[in-house]
């Protein structure tokens, strides 16, 4: 599989499509579960929410993650490009006619005059962007597409403390816009927070959180910073420099140069990599605002940060878990939550972690909010007195990975969850390798426990007995799993085929992959 190639395609067109509000829409009947297992996640009694009945899908637009986009999200590959441009610009000169000097210039210009920045032409600008929209033009596309997530977000928090919305794009230099990206000398998340610089700036880190990769805690973070550094220097070139190298070496850089305040006077007494730093934001700057002239699409993201919201937790519960109380994607999960390292949500008094969903199932999450923690607390407790016990040597499996797969995909092929995979086998992130061969313990081979046994059985007997399923007025993906033991919703929209979550009356479903 061309992997990345696939990619490059596949982010080019991704879109979002509006629906039409209803006048009058029917209210759902509660769905009612019969409970196989005491803590089973998966069969919840579940009453809907009533303001979720409203068909909240279509009225808040909200399509699911493309796949690919999702896998894309999770790989390093953009980051580590992003890094090695920045780092080893040459500034030589490159051939490109499809844009001259003149129109440069005077799109420089344009552009000097609506920005606090020094966008000036020099010719050294003119090489980084011109290599930019040659040799990266598909690198560039990806960041358009994940930008459509980010800015917004990002504009808030800038405007708050009164800082250049261009700043936005200093978290493509830093991080391609990858939440967990984490630098040889150790700075994570968009923002590319040290340790100690984090801490002071009030971002968490601890053995389950990372704030450095939460995406408006960082931003509000990198804002006061960034503020602080214009006031040292009053320069926004500057200011940047310093964010990078920080503030003690573009002093010592200015001294060297005889006093000189401009970047490009003092660039040559600069560390390597600032060297190359504010040349690669300003290139990204000019691509960005003049895109639609060199032929990039600006296509809106499927799922908006205005569309999810935020629950404060109120007990320790698991992404995977959350997983199976609602039906989101692991990876969608993942992307929405990326500063819990374990994917494991933690309750500490006196903090306040946050679960952020999609607007979408919110309502049913609240709704059954106090079994979902009694199922999920009862899980932990089985977990801590059975896990030594659960797997025996001889029921392991050893899983190569090819291109294209990442951790959510490998679990739903053996039926396991993310987090059990992380732990067999050491993992501390998201990130695989192509040939890696990691350690699984299904859950259907012979040397579970006995209650996994059970479950694999009653499973089975569902499916051989029920083959398909015809939808009703007022049905969905979560209610459908609910009705069949051992299924979910990824199951379902795997076995037929579906991408959304729209369902209509009289469709026929497979609930069962014979």
């Amino acid at each position: 599989m061309t992997f990345r190639f696939f990619i490059a395609v596949a982010l080019c067109n991704v879109a979002m499509s509006f629906s039409q509000m209803q006048d009058s829409i029917p209210m759902q009947d509660s769905v009612v579960v019969k409970k196989k297992k005491k803590n089973d996640l998966k069969h919840i009694k579940t009453q809907k929410d009533s303001l979720l009945l409203q068909k909240v899908e279509e009225d808040l637009a909200v399509a699911e993650f493309d796949k690919k986009w999702l896998e894309e999200l999770y790989s390093n590959s953009l980051y580590d490009t992003i890094y090695n441009s920045v780092t080893e610009l040459t500034f030589e000169e490159v051939d490109y006619p499809e844009l001259s000097t003149e129109l440069l210039k005077t799109r420089l210009a344009e552009l000097n005059s609506k920005t606090p920045f020094n966008v000036e032409y020099n010719p050294g600008l003119e090489s980084v962007i011109k290599s930019y929209l040659k040799r990266r033009k598909g690198s560039m596309q990806k960041l358009m597409n994940l930008s459509g997530f980010y800015f917004p977000m990002f504009e808030r928090e800038l405007d708050n403390y009164d800082i250049p919305l261009e700043i936005k794009y200093l978290a493509i230099v830093e991080s391609a816009l990858k939440p967990r990206a984490k630098s040889r000398v150790g700075a994570t998340g968009l923002w590319q927070f040290m340790y100690s610089t984090g801490k002071m700036y009030g971002l968490d880190v601890s053995s389950y959180v990372d704030e450095r990769s939460d995406p408006i805690k960082s931003t509000e973070a990198a804002a006061k910073y960034l503020s602080k550094l214009y006031e040292i220097f009053g320069d926004w070139d500057l200011a940047l420099a310093a964010y990078n190298s920080g503030p003690g070496n573009v002093t010592k850089a200015i001294r060297r140069s005889g006093g000189y305040q401009n970047y490009w006077n003092i660039r040559h007494n600069l560390p390597r990599e600032t060297a190359g730093y504010l040349p690669a934001f300003l290139a990204t700057m000019y691509i960005f605002e003049y895109a639609e002239e060199h032929g990039f699409t600006k296509p809106k993201p499927e799922v908006a940060y205005f569309e999810t919201d935020t629950i404060r937790v109120r007990q320790m519960i698991t992404l995977d878990q959350v997983y199976e109380a609602t039906g989101v994607d692991m990876e969608e999960l993942q992307f929405l939550n990326p500063s819990y390292k374990l994917d494991i949500i933690p309750y500490v008094k006196g903090e306040n972690y946050i679960l952020r969903l999609p607007r979408t199932v919110i309502g049913d999450f609240v709704s059954n909010e106090d079994e979902i923690y009694t199922l999920a607390k009862a899980e932990f407790d089985k977990r801590e007195k059975q896990m030594p016990q659960l797997f025996s040597s001889d029921t392991k499996s050893t899983h190569r990975v090819r291109s294209g797969e990442y951790l959510g995909l490998i679990a739903r092929k053996y039926s396991v969850r993310v987090s059990d995979i992380k732990k067999w086998n050491g993992l501390r992130s998201n990130n695989l390798k192509i040939g890696q061969r990691l350690t699984i313990y299904p859950r259907n081979s012979s040397g579970s426990v006995s209650s996994s046994s059970k479950k694999t059985t009653t499973s089975k007997a569902i499916s051989s007995s029920s083959k398909t399923y015809t939808v009703r007025s007022g049905d969905s993906l979560w209610s459908i799993s609910q009705k069949f033991p051992g299924v979910s919703v990824q199951n379902i929209k795997d076995w037929n085929g579906i991408s959304g979550s729209k369902l209509k009356p009289g469709m026929k479903l497979k609930v069962s992959k014979s």
